[in-house]
């Protein structure tokens, strides 16, 4: 049997929303997860079951009700995956998308903003994506870079695989401050 976690649940969308999408509420969900025995269930166990008992709601909608049952539960934490801990942090700058990703792929300016980081740029593809190993290895670091306009570009940081909780608390409050730190450099 899994072990619980004590966390306090709040859904990531309304009971309305859900049902509009799938036919049942989160209770219902839940209900109907309990008499299947999920809580003894590893987390892609119930996403099968799940997929077995309905199978018109389709894989991304397992997926997310599978989430929510373990975190109402207590089976899951916030940010917890199956892999570790995963946060991200999103930032809108006022530059071209081409300077936003040089910012990252030139390591001189890479170092005004980041200094110290431990990154091993695994995939580059411009002005898209750029995949990265962070300390040596131990957790991965995706930047997704979508142009706001012909002056803007958003970035999306999305920190997986790490160990903690308290890891994962510490690199988004991380990162929030590396993207404040990001757009000064490059407003200068």
């Amino acid at each position: 049997m899994k072990r619980a976690i004590k966390a306090k649940y709040t859904p990531s969308m309304s009971d309305r929303a859900v049902e509009s999408k799938t036919g049942r509420t989160w209770k219902q969900w839940f209900a109907l997860l309990d008499r299947a025995g999920a809580r003894n269930l590893e987390h892609k166990a119930i996403a099968t079951l799940l997929g077995k008992k309905t199978p018109k709601i389709g894989g991304w909608w397992c997926q997310t009700v599978t989430v929510e049952y373990e975190r109402a539960r207590g089976l899951r934490e916030k940010h917890q995956t199956t892999k570790g801990y995963q946060v991200s942090a999103t930032r809108t700058l006022a530059v071209p998308l081409r300077l936003a990703f040089g910012a990252w792929t030139d390591s001189k300016l890479r170092r005004r903003w980041l200094p110290t980081s431990p990154i091993a740029i695994r995939k580059a593809t411009p002005g898209k994506i750029i995949r990265i190993g962070w300390d040596g290895g131990k957790s991965s670091v995706e930047v997704r870079f979508a142009a706001k306009g012909a002056r803007k570009s958003q970035l999306t940081v999305d920190h997986t695989r790490l160990p903690t909780a308290a890891a994962a608390a510490r690199m988004r409050s991380y990162w929030k401050r590396r993207l404040e730190r990001l757009d000064a450099v490059l407003e200068t």
